[in-house]
């Protein structure tokens, strides 16, 4: 009776299709939320980029968000690094801004040259991304106004 029992719970296919589906979601699920980090770090990194532009260019023209009285202030320049990041999403320590007036881009001198530093922090606990999270940067040149 029990080995009629076994035999038969042996040949039973019910539920196949439920196990072969979890099989197949574990690797989809694991494949979507790989790309939509990626992508997330990808945004990131050009959200960087396009703060550290904008800062360039602001120190390079002495605009007023980054020059009092038409001179160069470096702690007017820093909150405006933090201001155009946090329009981005993103929180920026001033120990992860390095501002350089005068600055030599491509061997040429008389430029203004932002780095900004952020630390990615994923969302997806898991993935090969280090507990610390990974460190992105971005630096832009643009030439001082004469």
């Amino acid at each position: 009776m029990i080995r009629l029992r076994l035999l038969g719970a042996a040949r039973d296919r019910r539920g196949a299709t439920a196990i072969e589906f979890c099989l197949v979601a574990i690797s989809l699920l694991l494949l979507v939320f790989g790309v939509i980090e990626f992508g997330r770090v990808m945004w990131t990194r050009e959200a960087l980029q396009e703060t550290a532009i904008a800062t360039a260019r602001c120190m390079g023209v002495l605009n007023s968000n980054c020059a009092a009285g038409g001179v160069y202030s470096a702690s007017a320049t820093t909150s405006y690094v933090e201001r155009v990041a946090l329009g981005w999403g993103l929180t920026i320590p001033d120990s992860g801004v390095t501002l350089n007036p005068s600055a030599t881009c491509g061997g040429v001198a008389g430029f203004s040259q932002v780095t900004v530093a952020y630390t990615f922090q994923t969302v997806a606990s898991g993935l090969s991304l280090p507990a610390s999270g990974m460190p992105l940067s971005a630096t832009a040149c643009f030439p001082n106004n004469s």
